[in-house]
């Protein structure tokens, strides 16, 4: 260690070392100003309130179609062992809606007649994959409400038709209960969180539809609550959208069911 310059008060030195200091800081701020400071990004467009078109238009007081926001329904019929729905059986909750519906499955004329006809081909292990003839696609669980337990979702083809119908159950008092309930020409299903996102394919090239269903506690339902045109990653594909309908009437990753001889 240097010694101490005796003689020297400390207030010296430590004034000596703030100029010092202040020089150095000062070189580095100018330094930075030369390679480029801040700059003005131009003038900003005001703000404006929305336009409100025809005031005196008077408002609806009841939607022009129903298309199904609150779906919560008990399905009869279906046992829930020991009250998780890891023990529910998909096939039969397919078949308790096909029973219920039987003007949409049921006859030669029904709009989803090769859905009833191929459920013969569901065997004992269940529902299967997309590739297979049973209509029932194999279900992915996941905490959708919130309660610390898992939901199903479930898909199954409905055929002739090339749609996929999407739904939801959760256990109410050891009952099951469809708590979702969508239709339509379907590209890809999604879990995020509590929402489930449908991607449907547009009849404009390079969009998409996007619709997000979100658990709702005060309507004990997922609810629509986005529907959207989006563009896709990859340019899309120009394919007619066939008609969506409902039907009649935010975690961990999901996981697909186990085989049958696991339960």
């Amino acid at each position: 260690m240097l010694p101490s310059r005796r003689g020297r008060p400390a207030r010296v030195l430590a004034a000596l070392a703030l100029l010092l200091a202040t020089a150095a800081a000062a070189g580095t701020l100018a330094a930075c100003g030369d390679t480029g400071g801040l700059r003005a990004a131009g003038s900003t467009p005001p703000a404006r309130n929305p336009a409100k078109l025809w005031p005196g238009l008077t408002p609806a007081s009841s939607p022009a179609y129903d298309i199904g926001e609150v779906e919560h329904a008990v399905v009869e019929g279906v046992a829930v062992p020991g009250g998780d729905i890891r023990g529910v059986d998909p096939v039969a909750a397919v078949r308790a809606e096909i029973a219920a519906h039987p003007e949409d499955y049921a006859g030669a004329k029904a709009p989803y007649r090769e859905t009833s006809r191929r459920m013969a081909d569901c065997g004992p292990e269940g529902a299967g994959d997309a590739e297979g003839r049973c209509p029932v696609l194999r279900p992915y669980y996941r905490d959708l409400t919130g309660d610390g337990r898992p939901e199903m979702t479930l898909g199954f083809r409905l055929l002739p038709e090339k749609l996929t119908a999407v739904r939801v159950y959760t256990v109410e008092k050891d009952r099951l209960v469809r708590v979702m309930s969508y239709q339509d020409a379907v590209s890809a299903v999604e879990l995020a969180g509590r929402t489930v996102i449908v991607r449907s394919p547009s009849e404009v090239a390079g969009y998409e539809y996007r619709l997000r269903w979100t658990w709702d506690p005060d309507q004990r339902a997922m609810l629509l609550t986005s529907d959207e045109m989006l563009r896709t990653d990859d340019g899309g594909r120009h394919t007619k959208r066939p008609s969506a309908s409902p039907s009649p009437s935010p975690s961990a990753p999901a996981s697909a069911s186990p085989p049958a001889s696991a339960r």
